[in-house]
């Protein structure tokens, strides 16, 4: 009797151990759980996290340019320019020629014979010409992606005379080379690939104003613009 009283002790308190620790031995399995629940989390959320940093750069290197390639203090590319000078003679000059050593303007339209630039653009530094050089201006050139022979008609139809020199960019080499192309190859007119609207003030070859248009808009290029801005 004392025997079995003693077994059923045993077996009773057995019982009771194994029964009040299964929740002890069960505590670090639930504790790994919860680990492995941030655990993965975070290897899940870093490639995200890294993904996120990298469309910055991306979006700031897609939004579109609103200037040129060339800006204020930059030195302006070699590149030849055409013109048929007084005695009906084809000339070049180079863009180091015509800057060095010089105080130069340089204004450029999208197109001779076009309407603002033979009315409004170019007319306004054949007018104000006197103004530039009292201001020691010692050339006022004007450039467009058109050929020589254009460019003479042009003078000649709008009766500019040695106030203002027109060079052709024929090929649009300095018009690349600065940045301010424009294709307007869509249009019906088919001008193709002509340059930006722009009137600069250059210093021995180096850019001192430039004032850029948006394509062929005229807001910010004209001779009185450039007149306050020296």
């Amino acid at each position: 009797m004392a025997a079995a009283t003693a077994t059923a002790t045993a077996t009773f308190a057995v019982t009771k151990l194994i029964s009040s620790s299964t929740p002890k031995l069960r505590q670090p399995f639930s504790i790994l759980s919860a680990h492995k629940k941030p655990t993965s989390f975070f290897s899940t959320s870093l490639p995200f996290r890294r993904h996120n940093r990298h469309p910055q750069p991306l979006k700031f290197s897609t939004v579109p340019k609103i200037s040129a390639t060339i800006s204020v203090g930059d030195k302006l590319p070699e590149s030849t320019l055409s013109y048929f000078d007084s005695s009906d003679e084809l000339q070049t000059v180079s863009i180091s020629d015509l800057t060095s050593n010089k105080k130069v303007i340089l204004l450029a339209v999208p197109g001779a014979f076009t309407p603002t630039c033979s009315q409004k653009h170019l007319p306004g530094f054949v007018e104000k010409a006197a103004e530039f050089k009292a201001k020691g201006v010692d050339t006022i050139a004007c450039v467009s992606v058109n050929d020589a022979f254009v460019m003479k008609a042009w003078k000649e139809d709008l009766k500019v005379g040695d106030d203002v020199l027109l060079l052709s960019d024929g090929n649009g080499d300095f018009t690349k080379a600065i940045g301010c192309e424009l294709d307007l190859s869509d249009k019906p007119v088919g001008l193709g690939v002509r340059s930006r609207r722009y009137a600069m003030y250059v210093e021995d070859g180096v850019v001192k104003i430039l004032n850029l248009e948006e394509g062929g808009a005229f807001n910010v290029s004209s001779a009185e613009d450039l007149l306050k801005a020296i």
